[in-house]
């Protein structure tokens, strides 16, 4: 067993012998192969690597990978060792070198290694010749010009390495490295703001080559419309990527694309290229009966060779033989939320696709949310059977945009059965249909059956499911050579890659066939794309639907006016605001089969929004609700939506079912609890919180017969003054951008005081004569029942997480992120509900009962929620009861009065006063309501978060 102190003993004789005869190692004869057999190799494995695979694993499962390696000019094909983890999963690479280079000046082994690690999104790689050990930041994206220090983390040599022992062990032991702390050197010493990764790069390459292509294409071909220019320009770059990944991999002779660029048209000796790539791989990407358009393309030469030269060191910063296809599928989402525009003058824009601009840009899901959801739908899915039980499990993604989720989808079926039929990773052996190769990894043929038999997908762009396409195939082409094509090709005229135009289709996932049925316009339809689900994958509904549909489908799509007439025919259980994500679900259950799958990632407020009771009350009750994950923290970087992967089964619960939820808090914590789904199914459709508990619902038992706030207070959002299309006369878009109805100074005496969100706080009203608002008719929304004129009304803010409020008896018009709140019961005082509204209890039974917000991004008070708040109504003939009312009332008045007090004072000592006189009325407040609710010690205690 390797143990730390043995670890030090290995490395201290190495360190001696290296010692010893230094002179003769920093001889030119002493080479990098000696290097690594007499020092390298033995270093690492002093660490507990298994550097010579000792336990005869397939090369499949091998802990390190030592690289072939293929010279090309100065540079190198491949890193000399991956580090893995079990399963494959790269840690670090290490470059090697002799003892005679200077590691810690040259600049090319620095910046090899630096594109190695920063293409396949590695935190962190290593340089060493024993000699000297760096560790560079592959976070930093790499430039041939960068010194060798550019990016450096660590440098030491060889006599460092003894009293920087525990560094070593600590990062790069293997017994360290399975224990996280290999992990938690890579979080403090690297990803600092402002890297470059590499799918944010690739994607702006992506963008650079469009704008090459699409300039050239739209001038030299005139007779192409913007359609045909788009698909044109996307099948150029997919096909070159394709080939040129197929270099850097060596299925394909590296630099066989720089051979169009010799002499004649470089795009029709590309051509060529691609028409022998359809010979061989058979993919669907070169398929020339399907596309008529890219044989007669003009483009110069010029901007082929540009694109060309772009992909090829030192000029390229990627590798692609390390560049991973989730990597690429990341660039590409972003990628396709943009679209060529052709101006009259024939000059090519690159534009946001108007949903996209909408949205407020593309939100590419993070791998681990994709592996996640694909654990728990495709693997519960698999679990515990045969590959023949496998074989006609089918796994959809009805949105599925670059492929993401199919990717994954794809990622774990490989990887079950690879795992099935090795024998704890040894070298297969036998048949001679073995479904392995004696290095352990699935043969081609067994890795298109997979493809062909398990994985469908659907997505109204056209563009994104020939990204899709590309993108399986690479999958799919992994761990192929160009003697293993060529093998399949010469031997059994055999082409390598499937069709995948039975299994990735374009359409709208949402809108039947029947669409056509209503006498619409044919131009809209050709934009609205109907897609009968039955027609498309007619095998699928043989066996009665699909076992799986996973995804992130879009949420808050536009709709036209047709798409919602058809939407409201067609869909049950959507009401109020049509939202897209909504309407998948709906149409997810209708292709999923009796017992299957859903796995997506949606916002997570539809457990909570007070209008999505139909739903909410048809999924509890005919679905399993396997398992929710609430994310408190942001998944997507520039998305402020909180999200929740929410995991169904399509069959009826049973009473005993117990809903499995993950709870990750701001600070990444995880709690797990479970929740009885009966529970959620007496609900009857209303609200639900998952973090109800037990203790919780006895105190929301103990008041439930109580008054609620509606009850006894009309309810309403202040005014919406601008919107284009509103008011009357219609509003024009000048009028909101100028906004001739809102002043800082009253205009005359149409314009009264004007009191927004900003201009209170509990107790308060900071408004000082500087917002007026011309109010009547012409207004967007005036909401002349929010009864401006009371003599009295509570205003309770509505952008915030929790309940703020004070009270107006100055008749203030107040805006759209205010509520309003005036009496429906006189006998019940205002002030006396204003003291309960701000209270600890109320705030407690708002936050953890009615709508757990908390801290959450665009987190809002909302009018349905405050609505529900329970209002204890004081018995008048209980003489305890009308002393502490009316001790709330006295004790509001104070507070009203001292935060007026505190606006104006400037000397601390006497700001100091007022906020302790301020706490003790609040405290007092609280210890009053917590006595007329009837709470006991335990439940006090549990409010205040003891």
């Amino acid at each position: 067993m390797i143990t730390k102190e043995s670890a030090f003993q290995k490395i201290s004789e190495l360190i001696e012998r290296f010692e010893d005869q230094y002179s003769s190692y920093m001889k030119s004869e002493y080479n990098e192969t000696l290097t690594r057999r007499d020092f390298i190799d033995p270093f690492f494995k002093a660490l507990g690597w298994d550097m010579d695979n000792e336990q005869g694993y397939a090369e499949a499962y091998r802990e390190v990978i030592h690289e072939d390696r293929l010279k090309i000019g100065t540079a190198s094909k491949a890193p000399d060792y991956s580090f893995r983890l079990s399963g494959g999963k790269r840690l670090f690479f290490v470059e090697a070198k002799k003892p005679g280079v200077s590691v810690k000046d040259e600049i090319q082994p620095a910046y090899q290694v630096r594109r190695y690690g920063w293409s396949a999104k590695l935190a962190i790689s290593i340089i060493t010749d024993f000699e000297e050990f760096s560790v560079y930041d592959c976070t930093v994206k790499p430039d041939p010009a960068d010194k060798a220090s550019v990016a450096r983390i660590r440098y030491l040599t060889f006599r460092d390495y003894l009293n920087q022992f525990d560094f070593i062990w600590d990062t790069f032991s293997k017994e360290r490295v399975l224990k996280g702390s290999f992990d938690k050197f890579v979080q403090s010493d690297t990803q600092k703001k402002g890297t470059a990764t590499v799918d944010k790069e690739f994607l702006q390459s992506l963008d650079r080559w469009r704008t090459y292509l699409a300039t050239s294409i739209s001038w030299n071909n005139k007779g192409l419309d913007e359609d045909e220019i788009n698909f044109a320009v996307q099948q150029t770059i997919d096909r070159i990527i394709f080939l040129r990944i197929a270099e850097d991999r060596s299925v394909e002779p590296y630099g066989n694309l720089k051979h169009s660029l010799g002499q004649g048209d470089y795009y029709q000796n590309l051509f060529e290229q691609f028409r022998k790539a359809d010979e061989k791989y058979n993919s669907g990407l070169f398929d020339f009966n399907k596309d008529r358009i890219c044989e007669h393309l003009k483009i110069e030469n010029k901007i082929i060779k540009t694109l060309v030269n772009e992909l090829y060191y030192p000029e390229c910063p990627y590798e692609f033989s390390v560049l991973s296809v989730e990597i690429l599928g990341s660039a590409y989402e972003q990628f396709l939320g943009k679209v060529i525009r052709i101006t009259p003058a024939h000059h090519a824009k690159i534009e946001e696709k108007p949903e996209v601009r909408k949205a407020g840009g593309v939100y590419y899901t993070p791998q681990y949310i994709v592996e996640y959801i694909v654990k728990n739908t495709v693997g519960k899915l698999i679990e515990g059977k045969t590959p023949a039980e496998v074989d006609n499990k089918k796994i959809v993604d009805p949105a599925c945009g670059s492929g993401s989720f199919l990717i994954g989808a794809y990622q774990y079926m490989l990887d079950w059965h690879k795992n099935y039929y090795s024998v704890t990773g040894k070298p297969s052996k036998g048949k001679k249909d073995n479904p392995l190769t004696p290095e352990g990894y699935l043969t081609t043929a067994e890795k298109k059956r997979i493809l062909l038999n398990n994985i469908y997908g659907v997505d109204i762009d056209v563009n994104a499911v020939e990204v899709t396409k590309l993108s399986l195939l690479l999958k799919c082409l992994e761990g192929e050579t160009e003697a293993s094509i060529q093998q399949q090709f010469s031997l059994w005229n055999e082409r390598v890659l499937p069709t995948l135009d039975d299994n990735i289709k374009s359409g709208n996932s949402l809108i039947d066939t029947d669409f056509y049925s209503a006498e619409l316009d044919f131009g809209m339809e050709k934009k609205i794309k109907p897609f009968n689900w039955k027609n498309a994958f007619p095998e699928v509904f043989k066996q009665g639907g699909f076992d799986a549909v996973i995804g992130n489908p879009p949420y808050g799509a536009s709709f036209n006016a047709d798409e919602t007439s058809y939407f409201s025919k067609n869909y049950k259980l959507q009401e109020y605001q049509l939202d897209s994500y909504f309407l998948f679900i709906e149409k997810s259950l209708d292709i999923l089969q009796s017992g299957a799958l859903l796995g997506f990632i949606i916002p997570n407020t539809w457990l909570l929004n007070l209008k999505t009771s139909k739903i909410r009350k048809y999924l509890f009750s005919i679905t399993e609700i396997d398992h929710i994950v609430h994310f408190q923290n942001p998944v997507f970087s520039q998305a402020v939506v909180d999200t929740e992967i929410m995991i169904f089964r399509n069959s009826e619960p049973s009473k005993s079912h117990e809903i499995y939820i993950e709870i990750f808090n701001k600070q990444n914590e995880r709690a797990e609890r479970r929740i009885k789904q009966q529970n959620w199914i007496d609900a009857n459709g209303s609200p639900v919180n998952i973090f109800d508990n037990e203790k919780n619902n006895t105190i929301k038992a103990k008041i439930s017969s109580l008054l609620i706030l509606d009850m006894v207070c009309h309810i309403t959002q202040g005014t919406k003054p601008f919107q284009v299309g509103k008011g009357n006369p219609p509003q024009t878009r000048k009028i909101v951008e100028q906004k001739p109805f809102v002043a800082e100074y009253k205009v005359d005496d149409l314009f009264r005081p004007l009191l927004r969100g900003s201009l209170m706080n509990k107790y308060q009203i900071t408004w000082n004569n500087n917002y007026y608002i011309k109010f009547g008719d012409w207004l967007a929304e005036p909401r002349y029942s929010a009864k401006y004129e009371a003599d009295e009304k509570i205003i309770i803010r509505q952008t915030s997480d929790h309940l703020n409020a004070t009270l107006d008896t100055k008749q203030f018009i107040v805006r759209d992120n205010l509520y309003t709140i005036v009496q429906k019961k006189p006998e019940i005082n205002l002030r006396y509900i204003l003291g309960l509204i701000n209270s600890k209890f109320l705030n407690w039974y708002y936050q953890n009962i009615l709508n757990p917000e908390k801290g959450e991004a665009l987190a809002q008070v909302k009018r349905g929620h405050i609505a529900l708040l329970p209002i204890k109504e004081v018995d008048i003939n209980n003489f305890g009861e009308v002393k502490l009312h009316n001790e709330v009332v006295n004790l509001v008045n104070q507070l009203l009065k001292l935060n007026e007090e505190l606006k104006e004072t400037k000397l601390q000592t006497q700001i100091d006063q007022l906020k302790s006189k301020i706490d003790y009325c609040e405290n007092r407040i609280n210890e009053i309501v917590y006595q007329l609710y009837g709470l006991t010690e335990e439940e006090i205690r549990i409010v205040e978060g003891n």
